[in-house]
């Protein structure tokens, strides 16, 4: 549901590991991502992209600054945002069935047993896997996994998707594939996606906008535009000059990021 609220709003957020004289690694990130939005964010590998989800998803608190999402500060994970890893391996529970991973977060919520059956249904059904609830994660290939994690992750309909890596673990096809599934499912559900990724490619093929983080310790560097309109599609898109010119000004970003020095 929107508000004037933005769905994601980061301030002066810093993380220091090891107490005040420890290593600081991030600094003053001031960031605001809009409801219905998709951001992806890239730089260097160890930079602290996910340092960065665990914050926003409440999971790590930052030693400074703070984490609002539609307005309300964050100090533990907000029951209207889920998150998928690149690691559906260790996420999914090997001994229950597809429909039951997809059920978990539903649990807890008091859904009567009915609407949780409609919920696993109609999600599983938009993910590509009507008919799979009754599989094991292990029968199913690692792009149909990471498809019942992105279905858990919908199941109790979540207005912010955080997204660490989630297509670094399967093969480029795979990956195309769930790549054009986000953009479907954050079309028809309307949801805000904030996503970590380190290929620059994918960052301008999801977004509307790329964050750029550069320095030691990591702060934005750069916000860009993604200039792209109407429905993506893995070949026009790609080739469409504006796509190009966009991938070259990321990279170039990220580039010149890691010899830039860090603000004072």
């Amino acid at each position: 549901m929107s508000t004037n609220e933005p769905a994601v709003e980061l301030r002066n957020l810093g993380v220091t590991y090891g107490g005040p004289t420890g290593r600081e690694v991030l600094r003053g990130i001031d960031l605001e991502v809009r409801d219905n939005e998709i951001v992806c964010i890239v730089g260097h590998s160890g930079i602290g992209k996910s340092t960065l989800i665990r914050c926003i998803a409440g999971l790590q608190k930052p030693t400074t600054g703070e984490v609002r999402i539609t307005g309300k500060v964050i100090t533990e994970p907000p029951a209207t945002l889920a998150l998928v890893s690149q690691d559906y391996g260790r996420t999914l529970m090997p001994w229950l069935k597809v429909g039951e991973n997809v059920r978990l977060p539903l649990r807890g919520i008091g859904l009567p047993r009915k609407t949780q059956n409609e919920h696993v249904a109609q999600v599983l059904a938009a993910v590509g896997l009507d008919g799979a609830e009754r599989s094991y994660p292990w029968q199913l290939s690692g792009g149909m996994q990471q498809r019942v994690a992105i279905a858990r992750a919908l199941a109790y309909r979540p207005q912010v998707l955080l997204m660490d890596e989630p297509f670094a673990s399967v093969d480029a096809q795979t990956r195309a594939e769930l790549e054009d599934l986000l953009l479907t499912l954050q079309r028809d559900l309307g949801i805000t996606v904030l996503l970590v990724t380190h290929d620059v490619d994918e960052s301008v093929y999801l977004s509307d906008r790329v964050v750029v983080l550069g320095g030691t310790p990591a702060l934005v560097r750069d916000v860009i535009d993604v200039p792209l309109t109407g429905v993506r599609d893995q070949l026009t898109t790609k080739a469409d000059p504006q796509f190009i010119e966009c991938r070259s000004r990321v990279l170039t970003s990220i580039q010149l990021s890691k010899t830039a020095p860090a603000s004072v």
